[in-house]
Parts: C-alpha cells; structure tokens; sequence
C-alpha cells in the first residue's frame, strides 16, 4: 500500500496523478485491433481460434451457445438460499430500472406545431458478462435484467466459458432469470467483435453493455460507431472519502473488496484525519490474512492501493473528481456540505452502513459503472440506455406559414434556397 500525506514534499505530484484519463496502452489497442480484423474477415472460425488462444477452452461453432434447455436445467437446480437471493436483486433492480426509464411527451412551440418525444427499446443488444476469475452473477441482473425490464425483446449475452467449456451453473441460472434470449460461452475481445460484426453464428446487435477487462474495454471503443455502446466499464474500483467519523474496520473491509477483483482493480482512502489513516493500515493489514483470494490481493495491495491524508475534506473532494472513481464512499458529518461536490462518480455510497457490495449484488442501480476516470464523461448504466429516442414534428398549414419567414432568413444566410422553397410552397 502507498501511504501519501499532505505534509510530504512529493504530495502535489502524488495528486495530480489521480487525474485520470480512460485510454488503453498502444499493445492492448494494436492486440484488439488484431482480434477486430480476424473476426470480421474471418468471423466464427477466428472466434474459436482466439477463444482457445486466450481462454484454452477447443469449442465447435455448434458448442458456442448455450441451449435455453441448459439454462432452464440450471435455474431447475439452484439451490434455494441462491434462488431467493437472485429474485431479490431481480425485483430490485426491476424496480428501479422502472422508475428510470424515460416516457413520451409533447408539446406546442411558438409556431403551433406539435413537437415531441418518443422512446422505444433498441431491438437487439449484447450484454459482456465477464467470467475469467470469477463467475459474475451480479452482472447478469445489472445488464440483463435492465435490459428486459426496459422490454428489449433479443438480448444476446456472451460470457467466457473454462477451459473445459463449461460456464458456471449459478451465472446461467442467473441469465435465465434475468431473461438473456441468447448466451454464448465466448468472452474476451473476440467476443465484443462477434457482437458488433456479427459472425456465421452470432448475428450483430445495435448496442453493447456491460464490463470487462482492459481488451474487452478497448474492443467496445474500437467497435464505437459500427454500434452504440454504453460505457467504457474496466476493472473495479473504488474510493473512499472520510473524516474521524468513518470507522477503519468497514474502510479496510470496503478496500478489501474491491482488491480481491485482482489485475488491475484499485482502492483508494481519502481522510483528513491522521488516526484514522493509521488504523484503517491496521484493519487492512488483519482482515487481509484472513481472506480466501490472496493470489489477487496481495498485488492490487502492493501496487493498486493508496492512502491519502489530505488537508480537508473539501481538498478530498476536489482529487476524488479528478479520479471519477467507479464507486464512491462518502463517511463524514458534514455530509450535506461535502456530497454537492462530488461530481463525477459512478456511484456514491453513503455514510458506514453503505458497503458497495450491496450496491454490486442487490440495491437495485446497476454497479456496470465507468471506470479508470471515465466518469467524468459517462454515467453508469441505466434503463433510458436500452430505449431508443425519436422526435415527432407535426405541422399544419398555420404553423407552416407562421414557420415559412424564420426559415427563408436562415436559408439565405445558409445559401439553401431549396429548403426555403420546401417550406414556402406549402403556404402559398
């Protein structure tokens, strides 16, 4: 862990590095540039390459989708302590998925004419499950059950299987509950272009969702443009803001939590109180010896963790907009003074009864949440992301005329005297 104090020589270049932009090193673009290029020339047979490659899992283009019969078999043999808690998180974040969609609406302008919105669910979409050091169940309702909930009527998930070409029984259970419409057991980049490109056997969706690793992330970017994609959503992330208020057992555990993710997840502590930072490097230190993940913990805890002791709390919320972390905690008694100036979080969590594995596995907003400082460009995902927009404009003949003169002095300014005269006809 790396431990900065407003008092070191070196804290002003220490914080100016939390200013984080979200862009992928030139290896990770150039491999899923490579990827990009075989999918599209070569499409299933480039996908099954790739998969054995980078996954070690041999599949046959019959093998790579999962059989709704196997994803009923398995909701059929959750145990009943897994099923109760799936249906859960299911109601809420239906629920609240509900609540956020946007709804039609119209009105009257200056002219008379009827303007206005509608919204309809996009018809086909792809969901990334990631699955590599863990099978993310989670992610199955943050994605999925969103988009079912928003009434997109093809939902296309893919998610990588193991080596023995096997995916977790739980995730299924979990993507038949949430209402995936088509799973394929293929993960990775090559699987982001199966989604955008569309092979011999995955047909192409209009727009992509959910989170994954740095080539996953990078191939949704390079893919930006053939489809809409939702967010830029890497490897987790969390930050956590405090004063003496915070208590350094539920700080340590909330880091821990997120550290076990491995690779490259990141925490980070902001406190403006000394004592606090010293204990929470203790609970640290304790609860980490306890844990099952140690293959991914000790390296995030050696390079992917920060301690901050920052000036104030207001100098904390100024570095935690410049970092735009995925998940925000916010412990402090001043809270009404200090949450307005957290802007760009993927989600805030407060006060100490707030652990972001409640946010992850069952509050109901979904934790696919913008990392690596995209937050301050993109929100997480939300339900108005599965809906479509378009405007409606009706006119009659007064409105027409009432138009025609506000038109022709724009389009003599513009040098577009067809598009006066298309307005112009109508009213003579």
């Amino acid at each position: 862990m790396k431990i900065i104090r407003h008092t070191d020589s070196d804290y002003a270049a220490a914080a100016a590095t939390l200013n984080r932009r979200a862009e992928a090193s030139d290896a990770v673009r150039e491999v899923v540039a490579g990827v990009i290029k075989a999918v599209r020339e070569r499409g299933d047979a480039a996908v099954l390459e790739l998969t054995e490659k980078f996954d070690g899992a041999k599949l046959t283009d019959e093998l790579m989708r999962i059989p709704q019969a196997e994803l009923d078999a398995a909701w059929d043999a959750a145990d009943a302590p897994l099923k109760s808690a799936l249906e859960s998180s299911h109601r809420n974040v239906t629920a609240f998925a509900q609540r956020s969609m946007r709804q039609g609406w119209e009105f009257t302008n200056e002219q008379g004419a009827t303007v206005g919105e509608v919204f309809h669910p996009f018809q086909r979409v792809g969901c990334y499950v990631p699955g590599g050091t863990a099978p993310l169940v989670s992610t199955s309702l943050m994605t999925v059950a969103i988009a079912a909930a928003a009434g997109v009527p093809e939902i296309v998930v893919c998610t990588p299987c193991g080596r023995d070409g096997t995916v977790n029984p739980g995730l299924l259970a979990a993507l038949k509950l949430a209402g995936a419409t088509e799973v394929y057991k293929i993960g990775g980049s090559q699987a982001i272009a199966a989604l955008a490109f569309g092979t011999e056997t995955i047909r192409p969706v209009v727009k992509i969702f959910g989170p994954g690793n740095s080539y996953v992330v990078e191939a949704k970017r390079q893919s930006f443009g053939v489809v809409s994609i939702d967010l830029l959503p890497g490897p987790s992330e969390v930050l956590i803001l405090a004063d003496k208020s915070g208590n350094p057992a539920f700080i340590a555990a909330d880091i821990l939590a997120q550290a076990e993710h491995g690779k490259d997840s990141m925490a980070g502590f902001l406190t403006d109180d000394e004592a606090l930072l010293a204990a929470v490097v203790v609970q640290v230190e304790e609860q980490s010896k306890t844990l099952s993940r140690q293959a991914q913990l000790t390296p995030v805890l050696e390079k992917g963790v920060f301690l901050m002791l920052v000036p104030s709390l207001e100098e904390g919320a100024r570095l935690a907009n410049d970092f735009a972390p995925e998940h925000l905690t916010l412990i402090t008694t001043r809270e009404d003074a200090i949450l307005p100036l957290i802007r760009t979080a993927g989600a805030i969590f407060l006060g100490n009864h707030s652990p972001v594995a409640v946010g992850d596995f069952l509050a109901g907003p979904s934790h696919t949440l913008p990392t690596g400082g995209s937050g301050k460009s993109f929100p997480g995902i939300t339900a108005d992301m599965f809906q479509r927009r378009t405007s409606i404009i009706r006119l009659d003949r007064e409105s027409c005329a009432k138009s025609d003169p506000i038109v022709s002095a724009i389009s003599a300014v513009e040098g577009l005297d067809a598009h006066a005269r298309s307005v112009s006809i109508r009213c003579s």
